[in-house]
């Protein structure tokens, strides 16, 4: 296979031999411990999510006073794109029992499970920005936790979730996440998903930041995809109806303050659509692509907070919206991939996080904020990172410790998506270290939600990423996966329920109007509209790789 470019520059190979010569020693080494005392001090000196400079408080609506990253708080301090007094809400264009907004996994799953348990195929509907499964969902890499091994139990699984999100979840949501987990893990099977086994037929499991057992189940390193190619046959082979390239701007409400349906729009024919539905699930993903802080991101191109942004409008409430997940090893060369993930996968099957000089500075099985932190801070503070030609500074993922601990063979076999993705750049990763750096991976609060999925406002459902309070202030590895399935099917049942015995009145978007008299109130005086729908990456908005942590 011929590559783009031919590996890494002159200059980073010096570094790249003292990785190579410091690997017996590390063999032989225990990892680094890091005492709770330490932990916090890098999380408050290096972590991005505790720099308040990046923060500001919202100043109006459900959440006001609350903090939020800038970016996020400039999508809810925004007027709406459209003015509800220029919209004919007297013709219904769609009408369906059951309005599903995003196509992802959670989308998916919601519909699925609103099928089987009893609605019609054609009362379902699902819209989705991009093409039916393009988010971040089809893009995970590592895997889903389920605590279904002799050595392991749902409160094992729950105490290791719990303690990664720094004891602020929301306990019954943290409850159904792990007692149902085991249950997903049988229907994937019955859809097809195959998972990796050992010689005997048994799960193979693997370890994860943040956890006390090996519960990381894996389809290779395109776990995701996997899993999302599978839900999508489902959703075709069941003749769920889905619009592609069509986005939610607005939520409808009727005069009685239900959420009714939404007000589309068609990304290619530039057309407005009013959706009427007797429930409306959620289901639009994070908020990667709005850089937060100025981070590159692992997400894909179409997650930009459109679903936080409806649901506050139509008055749902947030929790921890300030807490942004930067997975630890981003891809930070070659220019093409920077910010792209190097899955945790590689560092459960022993590859190690180690500095220019070889040497192994953390655990590389600390939960993800505290793992990012002492990478910052090995960059920053102590300088001993490598510096690309664009002013992007990293460490070395020494994936060659995976063969020299697991065999021949294992990265070809077990992360070949992985392999594949280097090899194009003339990399080698079963012989020479990645380049890694934080990136921008994961949005940790949301919409508030209870366990059926249903938020404060009747009507609407939410479920995946765009929702708050499974993880608290920060995910473990294989928990976002599991997430979107449990309440996915959650909230497809429970928003089937509601939709058989809710009777809807007039359609408004008097709350639209409403948002625009507090705006008025709040002394904003903006030209930001929202949602954002895609993110823009011309001009001065172009992402720098050269960030200032200190």
């Amino acid at each position: 296979m011929s590559s783009l470019i031919e590996g890494y520059p002159e200059y980073m190979r010096e570094s790249i031999e003292a990785v190579a010569r410091s690997r017996d020693r590390r063999l032989k080494e225990t990892f680094p411990l890091i005492d709770l005392k330490e932990r916090e001090k890098a999380l408050n000196q290096f972590h991005p999510d505790y720099k308040t400079e990046g923060k500001r408080r919202v100043r109006l609506g459900p959440n006001k006073g609350d903090l939020a990253p800038t970016e996020v708080a400039d999508l809810l301090e925004a007027h709406s794109l459209i003015d509800p007094r220029e919209i004919d809400l007297s013709t219904i264009d769609l009408d369906v029992d059951i309005l599903i907004i995003g196509g992802g996994g959670a989308g998916m799953v919601a519909a699925l499970w609103a099928n089987y348990t009893g609605a019609e195929p054609a009362s379902i509907l699902i819209v989705q920005k991009l093409r039916l499964g393009d988010a971040n969902s089809v893009m995970s890499q590592g895997g889903i936790q389920a605590a279904d091994r002799p050595n392991d139990n749902p409160a094992i699984h729950y105490l290791d979730t719990i303690g990664g999100g720094h004891f602020t979840n929301d306990p019954e949501l943290v409850r159904a996440l792990v007692m149902e987990a085991p249950s997903i893990l049988r229907w994937h099977e019955e859809l097809g998903v195959v998972y990796d086994r050992e010689q005997d037929g048994s799960m193979t499991t693997l370890e994860c930041g943040g956890t006390s057992r090996k519960r990381l189940h894996s389809c290779r390193d395109y776990t995701g995809l996997e899993i999302v190619r599978n839900l999508r046959d489902e959703v075709e082979n069941r003749n769920i109806p889905v619009i592609e390239f069509t986005a939610a701007i607005e939520l409808l409400m009727d005069e009685y303050g239900q959420v009714a349906g939404a007000v589309l729009y068609n990304m290619e024919t530039q057309e407005y659509h009013i959706a009427r539905s007797k429930s409306t699930i959620l289901a639009t993903g994070g908020f990667g692509r709005l850089h937060i802080q100025g981070y590159q991101t692992t997400n894909h191109y179409g997650a930009t907070a459109d679903g936080i942004a409806i649901a506050y409008r139509a008055g749902a409430r947030l929790r921890d919206i300030d807490s942004v997940q930067y997975h630890p090893t981003g891809a930070a060369y070659p220019e093409q991939i920077v910010g792209l993930l190097v899955t945790e996968k590689v560092r459960s099957l022993g590859a190690q996080p180690v500095n220019k000089n070889g040497d192994l500075f953390v655990n590389p099985f600390e939960p993800r904020d505290v793992e990012s932190a002492m990478i910052i801070r090995e960059c920053y503070e102590r300088k001993n990172s490598i510096e690309t030609t664009t002013g992007m500074r990293g460490i070395w993922l020494d994936s060659p410790m995976i063969e020299a601990i697991q065999g021949e063979g294992t990265i070809r076999t077990a992360l070949s998506a992985m392999w594949r993705l280097y090899n194009r750049f003339g990399i080698d990763m079963t012989k020479e270290p990645l380049l890694v750096f934080p990136t921008l991976h994961y949005q940790n609060g949301g919409i508030v939600i209870n366990q059926r999925g249903e938020t404060r406002v009747p009507g609407l459902f939410a479920a995946g990423e765009v929702t708050g309070g499974v993880h608290g202030r920060n995910r473990l590895m294989g928990n976002s996966v599991l997430d979107y399935n449990i309440f996915g099917r959650k909230a497809g049942i429970a928003a089937k329920e509601y939709a058989e015995k809710v009777k809807l009145g007039k359609l408004t978007l008097n709350h639209v109007a409403k948002y625009e008299e507090l705006l008025t109130e709040a002394g904003i005086e903006t030209l930001r509209r929202s949602p954002m729908l895609l993110p823009d990456y011309r001009g001065e908005k172009t992402v720098s790789h050269a960030l200032t942590v200190l």
